[in-house]
């Protein structure tokens, strides 16, 4: 149902849907009235499938509610295909009520793998949580953090003093990570970008691009003075002492994109704005 697996996210063909869709694809709205008017107007046209059935999921959101979907079904690489009826929706389609049946037919894949967050907290539980854009490690009072960074058990920073730091995956790569000055990484690059947020020593370190297998750890400095939470998505750990960050390659979304307007496409046309 995916195209072959190509780095941490990849551009392939449409997937191989039912020729007949009807009853087969589920709809899941946003809680706003937007999104709830467009759901009753799709399942009207073209059934409605229990999502655990379905072939395809629609939602109908932002790219909010398309991260809460993709979180919903990780585990199942159902394959999702999102409308926008929210604000930015760089995750989304355009809006449009006619020919879904036919879009779906021609749309393409991307293939994602999300990250696998291992916090630590200050009692030593160890807390897991998976995000599709980024792990975050923010401080949480007036204190800078102080944190060490290590790169597959080798030491690459000894101390970073900042407000913070983020792995970001590629899709993840133009949300916080772009607001943090980061790189945009096109899918099947290979490549994970790493960004501190707000660093103020070392002054000039602008953070690195990873390979995509790397193994990423972050110790706490003086956690009991600098405290630091940890945040993958909408999951977050307080008072950490240390974050493990990997791609889960045992993991995958789908997500379905207009041929004219994929994913890849608006992650290099993002780098040309201005």
């Amino acid at each position: 149902m995916t195209a072959a697996l190509l780095g941490p996210g990849h551009l392939g063909d449409m997937p191989d849907l039912p020729r007949e869709l009807h009853g087969r694809i589920a709809f899941l709205a946003a809680p706003t009235e937007v999104a709830e008017s467009a759901r009753a107007h799709f399942v009207a046209l073209h059934g409605d499938a229990p999502p655990e059935e379905a072939a395809v999921v629609v939602a109908l959101g932002g790219d909010g509610f398309m991260l809460e979907t993709q979180h919903r079904f990780l585990g199942r690489n159902l394959p999702v295909y999102g409308m926008n009826c929210g604000s930015v929706g760089f995750l989304m389609n355009a809006f449009q009520p006619e020919d879904l049946p036919a879009r779906l037919a021609v749309a393409q894949s991307a293939t994602l793998h999300p990250l696998r967050m291992r916090a630590v907290d200050a009692t030593g539980t160890l807390r897991e949580a998976l995000a599709i854009n980024e792990v975050s490690l923010l401080r949480e009072t007036r204190q800078a953090a102080k944190i060490r960074i290590l790169v597959d058990g080798k030491e690459r920073l000894p101390e970073l003093i900042c407000d913070g730091i983020l792995v970001a995956t590629p899709a993840g790569s133009t949300a916080y990570n772009l607001s943090a000055y980061g790189p945009i990484v096109p899918l099947g690059a290979n490549l994970l970008p790493m960004t501190p947020i707000s660093a103020f020593r070392p002054r000039r370190w602008r953070g690195a691009l990873l390979p995509a297998d790397a193994v990423v750890l972050f110790q706490i400095l003086e956690p009991g003075k600098r405290p630091v939470a940890a945040v993958a998505d909408n999951v977050e750990v307080r008072d950490i002492r240390s974050v493990e960050v990997r791609e889960d390659r045992s993991l995958r979304m789908t997500m379905l994109f207009d041929p004219d307007h994929g994913l890849s496409e608006r992650i290099i046309a993002e780098q040309f704005t201005v």
